[in-house]
């Protein structure tokens, strides 16, 4: 029996909402066959900061639990899977800290020739949605890896309508992911796991 294919899904979220896409990531990704480890990045913020926002503080709590990330993970992984809300068109500075982490690896040829994606959250319409996914992708060029997107490969995606990866406009927080953005989360994910099968099925022959 061929092993299970590795998925690390790695991300950051303030107030909950990029952690609840998180999840419907690693759901589908368990449903597909694949064996998954959620991982959050270290928070930057101090203390105060994130206090002085209930949502915040509250969401730090509830996560308390859910093990940091470490480059150790992306070296187990055969699929990455990256979760951010957008930050002025860009990524969080939370997962960015974290992927400047692993110059060692990648010099090593650690991440070449795995599978990655990526999905995002942002407070508003038009928020740098598409921007920070394709930013994202950036990184994983670099590392010689294979972007596998959701494009326009199942009729839900005329709704969600993000080719690059799930997203979602939560309106400054208040509104939680909708089963569109969920289900384009599972889209990602479950094309995701069906490449970095092939893929590893691939190399290994």
């Amino acid at each position: 029996m061929a092993a299970q294919t590795k998925v690390a899904v790695i991300y950051y979220s303030a107030t909950g909402t990029t952690y609840q896409m998180a999840q419907a990531v690693c759901e589908a990704a368990g449903d597909a066959g694949a064996d998954v480890r959620l991982r959050k990045v270290r928070e930057l913020a101090p203390d105060e900061a994130i206090r002085s926002n209930s949502g915040w503080h509250a969401h730090q709590l509830e996560t308390q639990d859910v093990p940091e990330a470490m480059v150790d993970d992306l070296a187990w992984a055969d699929v990455a899977i990256f979760g951010s809300p957008t930050r002025y068109g860009l990524i969080a500075a939370q997962l960015k800290q974290f992927i400047d982490t692993t110059g060692p690896l990648w010099s090593q040829g650690g991440l070449a020739n795995k599978v990655y994606s990526g999905f995002t959250t942002s407070g508003t319409a038009h928020g740098g949605q598409e921007t920070t996914l394709t930013a994202l992708f950036n990184v994983f060029y670099h590392w010689g890896g294979i972007v596998v997107t959701p494009g326009y490969t199942d009729t839900s995606q005329f709704i969600a309508g993000n080719p690059y990866g799930a997203s979602h406009t939560s309106n400054n927080g208040e509104i939680a992911p909708d089963s569109v953005a969920l289900g384009a989360a599972a889209l990602t994910a479950r094309r995701a796991v069906q490449i970095g099968t092939a893929l590893k099925k691939g190399l290994a022959g």
